[in-house]
């Protein structure tokens, strides 16, 4: 529907409509001539009222175009009402048919509910498990489940479009994420939950769970805790085994007692080798097992050969100590001793890393202890406070220069990522998120750092960007030196915590900052690294590389390559995709077992290469929990208003969402506002009027 408004009184139409007729009056009215002779148009009187009608409606017309008349269209789309639905997608659906026949017929009602639902709504479909994707499944492999995932999406893309319906068609395990029933967000819309699997505990004998700690240090002992449960075996007697290598390790028997059995076996182990370790728990099965997949479990232990040794001294208690402490104590290949300035009893040469918490400060001299780390050749990170000493600080480190302010002046700093930082991998949810941490109390003045400092983070001062450091490192002579130009750290923190739950962003920053500092100095000049060295089954594997010069400038013009070798002697053959003067490598998801690998580059006829190796742990967190927990979506459903269903019960939805007053069309309305005059058809209607008034006035003979 379209409709004409105007910018000033609709009453000026009337002095366009007098300014068209008095141009047309004047052009035409003529009296006699003086001879008595009668003017053009008397012998033919309609002629003038036909070119003076042509002329008024050309000029009124152009009057009112000056008045800018806009032209306003609304539209009405009658849109079908929002349906969303979600199909788990995880190995415990697919474990709930007995054979392929029953998996078909599943998928096939499934389909038959999709096209129904699409005729009458408009329905969005997608696919959960490890991770969400649109459309329906074409297969239940995934290995985990995050129900949670699924609706943060349905909350972050739909909440604004009121959506009338959600269909969740799921077992209820979850093994990833939150719990489902504090996940919908601002998700209004009633849950129709569709429950899939057994709530009955199948006859079963499982290795539930398996504790242990991922790093050990060689030469210590390790202990494993192992969960083993069976369900409907009492009476029956099987057997835990540990092995590595092929070799059994250990043997515990495992006598059932009763129907619904648990028990707790603890192994000790010795960390004899050095590397990332295999070791696989094995449980005899049982005839009668609905599966078993899951007597089968295992799991991988790095031995360290070696554990840094790290020194905390501070000047004097404070926040921050602890949420250093935290963190490093948490890192099992670090042993930390913290030491105040002032009750000092270990000599800081014998550690690897010393930390410098807001020392030097007045009256607190590290001289001393700076020339024994010097003669050590150990590493430092100096952290700055209200303590610390501005001008004796300069002088203990040649990376960074603060002058121009007084011990008294501090400033309020948030942290910027540098992009060019390149000393080690940091996190891209932690270059987005850092900007948004509380300040840190930095010192007031002009800060200079050295020109191969690698600066970290710079220092944003209000909402004025600078390149004044706040987080940078590098190396001065046979040691390595990192400063954080500020206090305030624990606030960081806590506000990890607050965001996300956890305290990941900022103990990677820091352990990553500790472990560039305690790094010994490496001269090899192509160097491969990878973020660590045990990864999942679903994880991608992703190599870093750098080539230097004999000058140790990075450089990478030559070609570089990459052997990953399986157990097996089967060889994965890549080529490294360049960087920035770096190389980098996404080897992709590989099977699970132990790989070596060798990358080799040709510089200068010289044959360069690096070596190591790395595991794949598989992920089997859909083997161990195979009892439905309808529960949980009967719960969703109830509170939302919606109703749960079995899955024999598919064909039922359409109908009952029918019903339902929310499931509704909706009418949205647009309006579009355009002036008139950027219509073609008014240029051309008067392109006509004029040009027919100017043919008939040569046509009668009027010039």
């Amino acid at each position: 529907m379209e409709s004409i408004s105007l910018q000033y009184p609709a009453w000026y139409l009337i002095l366009c409509f007098a300014l068209g007729a008095l141009y047309a009056l004047v052009l035409y009215y003529r009296r006699r001539s003086a001879g008595g002779e009668r003017e053009f148009g008397e012998s033919r009187p309609l002629r003038p009222w036909i070119l003076a009608g042509l002329r008024f409606l050309g000029v009124s017309l152009l009057a009112i175009l000056l008045l800018s008349p806009l032209l306003k269209t609304v539209q009405t789309e009658v849109r079908k009402p929002l349906v969303l639905l979600a199909q788990d997608a995880s190995q415990s659906i697919a474990r709930q048919w007995e054979d392929a026949d029953d998996s078909l017929a599943y998928t096939a009602a499934l389909d038959s509910l999709s096209a129904a639902l699409e005729e009458r709504y408009e329905l969005e479909a997608y696919s959960f498990g490890e991770e969400v994707r649109p459309g329906l499944p074409d297969t239940f492999a995934d290995k985990a489940t995050d129900i949670a995932a699924v609706l943060h999406t349905f909350s972050e893309r739909y909440a604004h479009r009121n959506p009338g319906a959600v269909l969740l068609l799921t077992d209820g395990i979850y093994n990833r994420g939150s719990n489902p029933l504090y996940a919908t967000g601002d998700l209004k819309a009633p849950f129709f939950t569709v429950g899939l699997g057994d709530t009955v505990p199948p006859r079963d004998l499982l290795i539930k769970a398996v504790f242990y700690n991922r790093i050990a240090y060689l030469g210590d002992r390790f202990k494993v805790q192992v969960d083993v449960a069976a369900r409907h075996l009492a009476g029956r007697q099987s057997e835990l085994r540990l092995m590595r290598d092929g070799q059994v390790l250990q043997r515990r028997p495992v006598q059932i007692g009763r129907d619904d059995f648990f028990r707790t076996i603890e192994l000790e182990l010795p960390a004899d080798r050095a590397g990332v370790q295999a070791y696989r728990l094995i449980l005899s099965p049982l005839e009668g097992e609905l599966s078993t997949e899951n007597n089968r479990r295992d799991f991988f232990v790095e031995v360290l050969d070696a554990r840094e040794k790290i020194l905390l001294l501070a000047a004097a208690p404070h926040p921050d100590i602890a949420a250093f402490r935290q963190i490093l104590s948490n890192a099992k290949n670090y042993e930390l001793t913290v030491a105040f300035y002032d009750d000092l009893h270990v000599k800081p040469e014998d550690f690897d890393l010393v930390l410098f918490h807001q020392l030097p400060a007045k009256g607190k001299s590290i001289a001393h202890l700076l020339t024994a780390l010097d003669k050590a050749r150990r590493s430092r990170i100096f952290v700055l406070g209200a303590q610390s000493d501005v001008p004796a600080f300069n002088q203990s480190q040649q990376l960074l220069s603060i002058s121009g302010g007084s011990s008294a002046d501090w400033n309020e700093v948030q942290a910027l990522p540098n992009p060019s930082f390149a000393a080690f991998t940091v996190d891209e949810a932690l270059r987005k998120e850092l900007p948004n941490f509380p300040p840190l109390a930095a010192p007031f003045g002009q800060y200079e750092a050295k020109p191969d400092a690698r600066v970290l983070l710079q220092q944003k001062i209000g909402s004025v960007k600078t390149e004044y450091p706040l987080w940078l490192m590098g190396e001065e002579g046979d040691h390595r030196t990192a400063i954080l130009a500020g206090e305030g750290f624990w606030r960081w923190k806590l506000f990890d915590y607050l965001q996300f739950q956890n305290f990941d962003l900022v103990s990677e920053l820091f352990l990553k900052t500790v472990q560039y500092a305690a790094l010994k100095d490496d001269k090899r000049r192509f160097r491969v690294s990878l973020q660590k060295q045990l990864f999942s089954e679903n994880e991608p594997i992703l190599f870093d590389a750098r080539l230097y010069n004999e000058n140790y400038e990075a450089v990478n013009e030559p070609e570089a390559a990459l052997v990953i070798t399986d157990a097996n002697g089967h060889r994965y053959e890549y080529v490294f995709d360049k960087t920035d003067r770096a190389y980098r490598l996404n080897a992709g998801i590989l099977p699970v077992g132990t790989y070596t690998y060798e990358a080799s580059v040709e510089q200068e006829g010289q044959r360069l290469s690096y070596s190591g190796r790395f595991s794949v742990e598989p992920l089997q967190l859909e083997l161990y929990d195979l009892t439905a927990r309808h529960g949980i979506l009967r719960l969703l459903a109830g509170r939302s208003g919606g109703a749960f269903f079995r899955p024999d019960e598919l064909a039922q939805i359409p109908a009952h969402l029918d019903s339902l007053t929310t499931l509704k069309p909706v009418l949205h309305h647009s309006t579009r506002t355009r002036e008139a005059i950027h219509l073609k058809w008014i240029f051309f209607l008067l392109l006509a009027l004029f040009s027919l008034e100017w043919f008939l006035r040569r046509f009668w003979g009027s010039y």
